[in-house]
């Protein structure tokens, strides 16, 4: 049987303009994957320099029984106040860092007196964690990103109830600290650029948040997280 020279050429023209569109999606696609590697380099270097410049709070409930959530606040203002007393005001990030370890002890011993207080025999530990994982978190005229920072993570008891998060360096969670929290991050030595990111200053903190939240979901189902 003889070909059809009609149908051989049509049947070209369309395996070519097949190819042609695949190869333009293909490149849609390495384009694409690309520029999104780029803004996931882009994002993972502003939340770690961020990251660099500040020392967390995390404590962490006994249960999220209301008597053990109220607990966790006591703990808290108890610990916030014990790490006040030993931070010179001045302290740098490393500064108070080092003082942090040194005072574990007298910190979870703070802890341990308001459980105490409170009638419970919970213990409660204290510990500096390096790379702790945090979700973005606002406050009343900041805000932090969600990833991995440096935490001093408090435990009462059990630790399983609901978290308490906040900073210790820059001083903005301290009752003696009087200053805005953009004066108190400049002092800390952020950039203006971070002090504009966490105060929402530069206008798109939560675009730029959740961009930050999206890229390590993508990052931890890539890994099997």
């Amino acid at each position: 049987m003889e070909s059809n020279p009609n149908w051989t050429v049509t049947f070209y023209m369309k395996q070519t303009a097949l190819s042609h569109r695949l190869r333009r999606w293909e490149l849609a696609l390495l384009l694409g994957t690309a520029l999104a590697a780029l803004l996931g380099v882009w994002l993972d270097g502003g939340q770690s320099a961020l990251a660099d410049r500040v020392i967390r709070l995390h404590v962490l409930a006994n249960s999220d029984s209301q008597a053990d959530q109220v607990l966790k606040l006591e703990v808290r203002d108890r610990v916030l106040a014990a790490a006040e007393a030993c931070l010179p005001p001045d302290a740098t990030r490393e500064e108070t860092e080092a003082i942090l370890q040194t005072h574990l002890e007298e910190l979870a011993a703070a802890g341990a007196h308001a459980v105490a207080a409170a009638g419970y025999d919970y213990p409660v530990t204290a510990q500096l964690v390096e790379d702790a994982w945090f979700p973005t978190k606002q406050y009343a005229d900041f805000a932090l990103p969600a990833g991995q920072y440096t935490a001093l993570r408090v435990v009462i008891g059990a630790g399983a109830g609901q978290n308490w998060w906040c900073v210790l360096f820059p001083p903005l969670c301290l009752g003696s600290v009087t200053e805005s929290a953009a004066q108190t991050a400049l002092s800390a030595g952020l950039s203006e650029d971070q002090v504009a990111l966490i105060t929402g200053e530069d206008g798109g903190y939560v675009i730029k948040f959740r961009a930050m939240e999206l890229w390590d979901a993508v990052k931890q189902r890539l890994s099997g997280g």
